[in-house]
């Protein structure tokens, strides 16, 4: 799975420079403003989170997640908006796949091999302390230098990363095992959406971690096209690979310390995750209270609003790097193991909306308002996981309870014939000083 981090963060982190230079968009850029395109989103959004429902094996998906992704690489070689149209759409349908169907993968396989499920926090913190962190800052100085130090032009860093997804693709057909999960081979989409549906509407949990996961994702990817506006308000020339490098360390950072508490265990991922929430709200709202000030030249370096801004992005991606192996984590307890593909990607649903929504008017309104909108979502993310917390904490209150119940009733089975022994001598001994009498 880390490999696949390192195809995704090599055009990452050049793409937002690409499209605000306009390199490779040019005219297209201004073609997306049109309506259709907001329109055609979102009706491939809903498809393809229908049709990612895990129905076709999790080994078959992920392969398809190479094949998206490789093709989406090779449309950034055309100048045409509606080329890149459909590059952007299958980057979609298989960033819904790597955040879905390799997570699934790996905690089916962790159950059906015997391992012990509290280990599965650190498998998750190891992966997002690589892939988010450690690969991500390789790959986003491995395309700063493809594109500014080789001069190789701004699309190389998706030529690589083809390179690198074709690899990863060939290692999963040699190695993987098909994996169904716990349902039965080529169980039909209906039943599996049925099955996902009903989970959702019927467990108050699963759908208040499918609100902190739409929340908090689509405030981080409104984030991906923020950030750099924001820091480059007067056109200052900002090297783009090296805060996402930064940004990297914080995730990694993030990692290992969510790691560190859910191995110690000394801290519930479900109580220490409301401060994250609210770390993550107060960093996104550093715009809104130190907003950027325009000034008449543009100058080389960050202004004293932009330095206020990058320490902010750095906290917030610290967060990100606590949230993956926590949610992923959560889910992982919560979620049952047949409808998880499903489930994960129906959460993506409004995820997606929100994003499309958000990308759509992001030229209406001013950059504190966007990120004073993206802080309110994690405010309420914050709610979210304070009302997930206290559920879990009926829920375990209430099997406690049971399991009293269940000791004083083998207790009582235990000590009935005790009793009834207890009454027969007393009994017996009356009736022999009866007689004696």
């Amino acid at each position: 799975m880390d490999a696949f981090y390192v195809a995704l963060f090599l055009g990452g982190a050049i793409l937002a420079g690409i499209l605000e230079s306009g390199k490779v968009l040019g005219k297209g850029v201004a073609a997306a403003a049109d309506p259709a395109f907001g329109k055609f989103k979102l009706n491939y959004l809903v498809v393809y989170s229908f049709m990612m429902a895990g129905d076709c094996g999790r080994k078959r998906s992920a392969l398809l997640y190479v094949l998206c992704y490789t093709l989406g690489c090779f449309t950034k070689h055309v100048p045409s908006f509606w080329v890149l149209f459909a590059g952007r759409i299958l980057c979609g349908i298989a960033t819904s796949l790597l955040y879905s169907v390799f997570e699934s993968w790996v905690v089916s396989e962790h159950q059906s091999r015997g391992f012990a499920p509290e280990s599965l926090g650190t498998v998750f913190s190891e992966a997002v302390f690589l892939g988010n962190g450690l690969i991500a800052i390789l790959a986003g100085l491995f395309a700063h230098a493809l594109v500014d130090s080789m001069h190789l032009g701004p699309v190389s860093p998706f030529d690589a990363a083809a390179l690198v997804l074709v690899t990863g693709g060939v290692i999963i057909w040699m190695t993987w095992g098909e994996n169904y999960g716990c349902t039965a081979e080529g169980e039909g989409l209906r039943t599996s959406m049925a099955k996902a549906y009903q989970l959702i509407k019927g467990d108050g949990k699963i759908a208040l971690l499918g609100a902190m996961q739409s929340l908090f994702e689509g405030s981080m990817y409104t984030f991906v096209f923020l950030w750099t506006p924001a820091l480059s308000f007067n056109g200052e020339h900002i090297p783009h690979g090296m805060i996402f490098a930064c940004f990297m360390v914080a995730s990694m950072v993030g990692a290992a310390l969510a790691g560190k508490l859910m191995e110690a265990g000394r801290v519930k991922t479900e109580k220490y995750m409301q401060g994250v929430f609210v770390v993550a709200a107060l960093c996104l709202s550093v715009p809104v209270i130190v907003p950027p000030i325009k000034e008449p030249m543009s100058r080389n370096g960050l202004s004293y609003a932009g330095k206020m801004h990058l320490l902010a992005f750095c906290g917030f991606e610290l967060c990100v790097g606590m949230f993956w192996p926590s949610m992923m984590t959560m889910r992982s307890a919560h979620i049952p193991e047949e409808v998880r593909s499903t489930v994960i990607n129906c959460f993506r649903i409004p995820l997606n909306f929100f994003v499309c929504v958000v990308l759509y008017n992001v030229g209406s309104y001013p950059l504190s308002t966007m990120f004073g909108m993206c802080s309110c979502f994690l405010a309420i993310c914050f709610g979210c996981q304070k009302q997930f917390a206290a559920l879990l904490h009926q829920e375990r209150a209430g099997n406690h309870f049971n399991e009293d119940d269940r000791v004083e009733a083998e207790a009582a089975l235990l000590l009935t014939p005790t009793r009834k022994a207890a009454a027969a001598y007393a009994k017996g001994a009356k009736e022999i000083e009866v007689s004696a009498a």
